[in-house]
């Protein structure tokens, strides 16, 4: 037997049977976990993305991750292909918050978990998980800071730079929190994480954008309510 013969014998004796009844159990068990993560996404999340739509990739992307898992376990040949497959694949989606990015490592966890079969551990660990996320929500809805999100977005041609948007917010709030900045050829759009004291301070902010830099547009979106 030669080494070739002896290579082909070895990675056709690597395949597994799958169980298709337990297959169909943890297929089932992970969309369920996939929409009960996006639930907590939308409930708990502080993105500035409309969480519920985004929530709503987590079931494929959980039964997908599981799906590949438990094809490629069954061969190692199948598992060597995999990795020249996704040597191949680009993935171009921006992900500009962390957050986003930290829930979708959950869903290939789970897919992960279920996949290989450790339906317990994985259950656990996805309580866990979820109890950790809503009391760390408690905790920082105790703590006082922003209260609305400010977008301002602004032409080139009106002059203002971020220092410019940051200072206007800072007269009229009592903390203000850059979230995210943005700038293109022509224009700039920063967000915001801001508190205000009362509804006469939003109005005061928004007269001061308008006389100041009149071509600026502010758009606002609660977050908790002012005064909460």
């Amino acid at each position: 037997m030669n080494k070739n013969e002896s290579l082909l014998q070895f990675f056709s004796a690597q395949s597994a049977e799958i169980h298709y009844g337990l297959f169909l159990v943890n297929f089932l068990l992970a969309a369920l976990l996939a929409h009960l993560l996006g639930r907590a996404y939308a409930r708990f999340g502080r993105a500035l993305s409309n969480r519920d739509i985004f929530g709503r990739n987590f079931v494929v992307l959980t039964m997908t991750t599981m799906l590949i898992i438990t094809i490629v376990k069954s061969s190692l040949a199948l598992s060597l292909g995999l990795v020249g497959a996704l040597s191949i694949i680009r993935f171009r989606a921006a992900i500009k918050e962390p957050e986003e990015l930290s829930y979708l490592f959950i869903c290939i966890a789970i897919g992960l978990g279920l996949g290989a079969q450790q339906t317990v551990i994985t259950l656990i660990a996805f309580a866990v998980l979820i109890a950790i996320i809503a009391l760390s929500h408690v905790v920082q809805q105790r703590e006082p800071g922003p209260n609305l999100y400010v977008t301002l977005s602004s032409p080139r041609k009106a002059g203002a730079g971020l220092p410019e948007l940051l200072a206007g917010l800072q007269q009229h709030a009592r903390e203000v929190k850059l979230r995210r900045f943005d700038e293109g050829d022509d224009h700039l759009e920063a967000s915001f994480q801001v508190a205000f004291a009362d509804v006469g301070r939003v109005e005061s902010c928004l007269k001061h954008f308008r006389t100041s830099l009149g071509d600026t547009r502010v758009r606002f979106v609660d977050e908790r309510g002012i005064g909460n």
